[in-house]
C-alpha cells in the first residue's frame, strides 16, 4: 500500500511493519525493567525558565567531525543518501528513512517545503528533561544531551510534531511493534543523564514493557 505525501516525498508501508507483537529479547526487556525500577520517581518540576537556547545552539557540531548533529543523524538513520557537492559528505540532500514510529518508508529530499517531512526526534524531549532534572545541569551537559545520538533519531516529521514534549504517559509511537524498543531507549537516556520519571510515566513505561 502506498501513501502519497506532500511535495516529492512518498511514504510506503514496509512489509510486516504495519503490525506486530512488539516482542523484544527477554534479556533486554528484563534489563529495561530493572533500570526502570531503579529510576527515581518524582513530580514534574515547573517549566519556569525553559528555553531551547538553554540546551545550546540547535544541531551543534559537538563531536567536531565537521558536520552538524542533524546531518550526522540523517547520515546514520537514512539509506541511499546523496550529499551536497563540496560539503565533504556532511549535508544530506536525499535519502530513504525506514520510519520507526509508523513502519513507513519515507523518501527524504532537502528543500524548503520537503525537509520537514523527516525530522530529528529527541527521544526524551528537551522541555520534558528540563522538568525532570535538566534545570540543575550545567550548560555543557545540556548541550551534550541535546546532541547525544542516543537521544536522537530521524522520524516522520508530522508525528514528531504531534509528540511535541510529551512523555510516555501521554504519547507512544502508533506502531505498536516499536514501543518496546522506544521505551527501552527512553529508559537508557534517563539512566545515562540521571533524569527522573513521574509516577504516571513509570506506570506507562511498565505497561509497555509488560507486553514485550
Amino acid at each position: 500500500m502506498v501513501l502519497t505525501g506532500c511535495g516529492d516525498l512518498e511514504a510506503t508501508l514496509l512489509p510486516d511493519q504495519d503490525a506486530g507483537s512488539g516482542k523484544a529479547a527477554s534479556a533486554d526487556v528484563k534489563e529495561a525493567r530493572k533500570k526502570l525500577g531503579d529510576l527515581p520517581v518524582k513530580g514534574r518540576a515547573p517549566k519556569t525558565g525553559y528555553d531551547r537556547d538553554e540546551f545550546g545552539p540547535a544541531w551543534a557540531d559537538v563531536d567536531h567531525n565537521g558536520c552538524d548533529t542533524r546531518n550526522d543523524i540523517l547520515k546514520r538513520d537514512l539509506t541511499d543518501e546523496t550529499f551536497k557537492p563540496g560539503s565533504k559528505d556532511c549535508i544530506v540532500l536525499t535519502g530513504v528513512l525506514a520510519d520507526p514510529f509508523t513502519g513507513k518508508t519515507i523518501k527524504f529530499e532537502r528543500g524548503q517545503t520537503t525537509s520537514s517531512k523527516v525530522q530529528i526526534d529527541h527521544v526524551i524531549p528537551l522541555s520534558d528533561a528540563w522538568q525532570k532534572g535538566a534545570q540543575q545541569w550545567t550548560k555543557t551537559k545540556r548541550k551534550e544531551f541535546a546532541n547525544d545520538p542516543l537521544n536522537l533519531m530521524a522520524v516522520d516529521g508530522p508525528l514528531n510534531g504531534q509528540k511535541s514534549d510529551s512523555d510516555a504517559a501521554t504519547w507512544l509511537p502508533p506502531r505498536k511493534a516499536y514501543r518496546c524498543e522506544y521505551i527501552a531507549r527512553q529508559i537508557d537516556v534517563k539512566v545515562k543523564y540521571d533524569l527522573w520519571v513521574t509516577s504516571g510515566e513509570k506506570e506507562a513505561m511498565s505497561g509497555v514493557l509488560s507486553s514485550c
